[in-house]
């Protein structure tokens, strides 16, 4: 109840000002809200180069994205800072055009001028989980809570989607129709179809961990817990990892800041913790070997066609607090590991199938074939001159038509 009141008040205050602003006229501006911002970064960058828009980024404080190496104003976004909130809201309300990368609450309090585009720009790839509409937690929320949310999900006229398999699991977490799925591609899998970039980052990880020159890489990046935020831990035994794995292999870990503030390195010379200063993409790409669990990373990470391992030692009490969008078994592209040691015998014996994870890569990453970004911004900006792909009809529906 008291968090439904002060949800209810800022979003109160968040109208008034909003209103205010929208006195002002609209201007040439794009605006972009980021809480991850690596979709956001990518797609910022096209706009400058196709359109001569204002660039303003509005910057969570989850946000660890550096913007930098532009011509765009980058703002906090943050209610601790009235001055920076209130300019927020004025660019908002001035903006024709507005990319956001995951669930904002303050849209339900936006009226936006007619004409305005609002383009969510997921952090997901795809999604192993459920989440919006179809979040299980839901049904321990309010009715008002609930209408709010479908409030926010109404505000999107556009979903940047990288597969038919991702539009229609959007159509259902956000009630969306068909027709605001925009089929151009997520644009930081663009990383992925650029060598020199490619190369470049690959170069500058050697630099800063020369290690990996001579050592594979595994890469540990688990979902965060919400139980975490109490008590931290790491579900691997390090320990083990050292003793059996430390001749071939280093373990970096990317892990959420609640559990990566609190960790302990024993092993220095085999544990580097990356959680800092790295993209994601980039540590995709110095890793030899994958170990995750129920996170959005091995979509990107299958277009390398490299081994995964999801250590999924809390399978079921998973499944039934977060669900899943598909059976979790055949849905993952790799082995599935209950401990430790399962990841060491896997690890061992080589019990992978790249073939399926060429097939997850492909039926993941249907529209995101190394031009993402470009197609993204000529479909918004200059929509003559793309024409989206049409889904495949459904097999009784090509019946028909044939």
């Amino acid at each position: 109840m008291i968090r439904e009141l002060a949800i209810n008040l800022y979003l109160l205050a968040f109208r008034i000002v909003f209103s205010v602003c929208k006195l002002f006229p609209m201007q040439k501006k794009t605006v972009f809200v980021a809480s991850f911002g690596d979709n956001i970064f990518r797609t910022m960058q096209e706009v400058q180069k196709q359109t001569d828009d204002q660039i303003v980024v509005l910057k969570t404080p989850s946000c660890q994205q550096a913007f930098h190496g532009g011509d765009y104003l980058v703002r906090n976004f943050e209610t601790g800072n009235l001055i920076d909130w209130f300019k927020g809201i004025y660019h908002l309300a001035s903006a024709k055009h507005i990319f956001i990368d995951n669930y904002f609450g303050f849209l339900a309090a936006c009226r936006f001028k007619a004409g305005v585009r609002c383009i969510q720009l997921w952090h997901a790839d795809g999604a192993i989980k459920q989440f919006g509409l179809q979040d299980p937690s839901n049904a321990k929320r309010t009715n008002q809570a609930l209408k709010r949310f479908k409030e926010v999900y109404d505000h999107f006229t556009d979903i940047v989607v990288g597969s038919e398999k991702m539009a229609h699991i959007f159509g259902q977490s956000f009630g969306a129709t068909d027709e605001r799925m925009l089929r151009t591609g997520i644009p930081r899998t663009d990383f992925f179809f650029d060598r020199a970039e490619m190369d470049h980052a690959l170069e500058k990880l050697r630099q800063e961990f020369p290690v990996i020159r001579d050592k594979k890489v595994m890469l540990y990046a688990p979902t965060f817990r919400d139980h975490e935020l109490h008590a931290p831990s790491i579900a691997l035994d390090m320990d083990k990892l050292y003793r059996t794995l430390r001749h071939e292999y280093v373990v970096f870990l990317r892990l959420h800041p609640a559990v990566h503030n609190y960790f302990e390195n024993k092993y220095p010379g085999f544990i580097y913790n990356v959680s800092n200063g790295f993209s994601v993409n980039e540590l995709l790409l110095a890793a030899d070997l994958l170990v995750t669990d129920y996170s959005s990373i091995p979509f990107e990470y299958a277009l390398l066609n490299r081994p995964m391992i999801f250590y999924a030692y809390d399978l079921e009490d998973y499944a039934a607090a977060r669900g899943f969008t598909d059976s979790y078994e055949e849905m993952v592209p790799g082995p599935i590991a209950r401990s430790t040691d399962d990841v060491i015998d896997i690890v061992r014996t080589g019990q992978f199938d790249l073939e399926k994870v060429r097939q997850f890569a492909a039926e993941w990453n249907e529209y995101s074939t190394g031009n993402a970004s470009e197609n993204l911004v000529q479909a918004i900006y200059h929509p003559a001159r793309v024409i989206q792909p049409e889904p495949e009809p459904e097999p009784e529906k090509a019946e028909q038509n044939a």
